[in-house]
């Protein structure tokens, strides 16, 4: 597969063991994050951010990673039962470029997203917890292709 996500430790000092563990396996079978999602029960950005140590991967998530990946389930047990220390995978403002999109996009739209949202629903908070998201391509008929992110929070 040509675009497989990979590990490069060196740019992802902060990121706990089990990235490694989980990177290695994914090169090493070949798979993609969809192809890991289906065969766990998730979606692709939540499997993804399980590698990255963002998302607590459940019991299941385990006995499933080590099936897909081929890694003892004793190791995921001891890599992966512990609580995620988010937001420590990438320095702020981040300097990689399409993460520093995503980050520009807040800081672009940030106050317009606020704005509507209160109008839509009143005072209060978009969960990031209660939350969901998705990352889709769509071609146009001219053949350029389109990142379509969506966001789900409760609110």
């Amino acid at each position: 597969m040509s675009n497989l996500a990979t590990l490069d430790v060196s740019q992802h000092p902060n990121l706990p063991q089990s990235s490694q563990t989980l990177f290695a396996a994914k090169a090493q079978k070949q798979l993609s994050f969809e192809d890991i999602s289906k065969q766990i029960g998730r979606n692709e950005v939540a499997t993804a951010a399980i590698f990255y140590g963002q998302a607590k991967a459940s019991p299941e998530d385990i006995v499933n990673l080590s099936k897909a990946l081929g890694v003892p389930q004793e190791q995921l047990e001891q890599q992966l039962s512990g609580f995620p220390d988010r937001g420590r995978s990438v320095e702020m403002p981040p300097r990689e470029p399409l993460i520093y999109r995503l980050y520009e996009i807040v800081q672009n739209y940030g106050y317009a997203y606020k704005a509507v949202l209160n109008e839509k629903f009143g005072d209060g908070i978009m969960s990031a917890i209660s939350f969901s998201t998705k990352v889709e391509k769509e071609t146009d008929a001219d053949g350029n292709n389109w990142a379509v992110i969506t966001l789900r929070g409760k609110w």
